[in-house]
């Protein structure tokens, strides 16, 4: 197995951009709460449960959204004023987000009482989602400017070039589900939806070319030194003295 090379972390501390970025960020999960209020019956607690399956897929989400903005900051450790700008729009576009969330996956798990809202609905997540990841793609391409001063090795370059393509196409994805939301009618809106499978393969794709370069990388010197040794060993063999 080829050794694992890892992003060198440059942020050790929590800044105080960070400890008030984790606090929106409980405070949207407070959002995403079932229900604030304790069950008095075992009729309200059974009700209660109903609603955790869409609370699960939303607080996974959520959860990824600030696992990526948790590896951004520990990588660069960034906090000047460009950062501390696109940090606040990203957490104010984290608070929008929220509840088209919750009541997305409130109809998806059959909890929701309203309307679906049609291709509307899809707008607005897709807004949402694109938006979120408009500045993820921002604060990564105000790192590569930086590259310099935070002294980048080849592989932090490709990692955040890598990183930049992705949330690129995370951007597309929800541009697109939006603009489906726009142009279909009908039952034919759930293809806007499923616009978001495609993240899967995304993130597989950009994962990929980072594991094989490794690997080339860690292969080759091993084969290398390999190599040598066997040359080295051949060599001594045919010069030593016989007894």
């Amino acid at each position: 197995m080829p050794d694992k090379q890892p992003f060198r972390l440059r942020g050790r501390e929590v800044t105080r951009v960070e400890a008030f970025s984790d606090v929106v960020f409980g405070f949207a999960l407070t959002l995403i709460v079932v229900s604030l209020e304790v069950p008095q019956t075992f009729a309200e607690l059974m009700e209660t449960m109903k609603g955790f399956p869409a609370f699960a897929i939303c607080f996974a989400i959520l959860t990824w959204v600030w696992h990526v903005h948790h590896t951004f900051f520990r990588r660069y450790a960034l906090s000047d004023e460009i950062t501390i700008a696109l940090n606040t729009v990203l957490l104010f576009v984290v608070l929008f987000y929220t509840y088209p969330l919750k009541y997305m996956f409130m109809l998806v798990t059959g909890q929701s009482r309203g309307s679906f809202g049609g291709g509307s609905l899809m707008v607005i997540y897709g807004v949402g989602f694109a938006g979120i990841f408009v500045v993820f793609l921002a604060m990564y391409a105000h790192a590569w400017r930086l590259r310099e001063e935070l002294e980048l090795n080849e592989l932090e370059l490709y990692d955040t070039r890598t990183n930049m393509i992705m949330y690129s196409s995370y951007v597309v994805i929800g541009l697109l589900s939006a603009t489906m939301g726009v142009t279909l009618e009908g039952r034919a809106v759930i293809w806007a939806g499923l616009m978001y499978f495609l993240l899967g393969q995304c993130s597989g794709s950009a994962a990929i070319p980072r594991k094989t370069r490794n690997c080339s990388r860690g292969c080759d010197g091993r084969a290398t030194g390999s190599a040598l040794g066997s040359l080295s060993e051949q060599y001594r063999s045919h010069w030593s003295p016989h007894r």
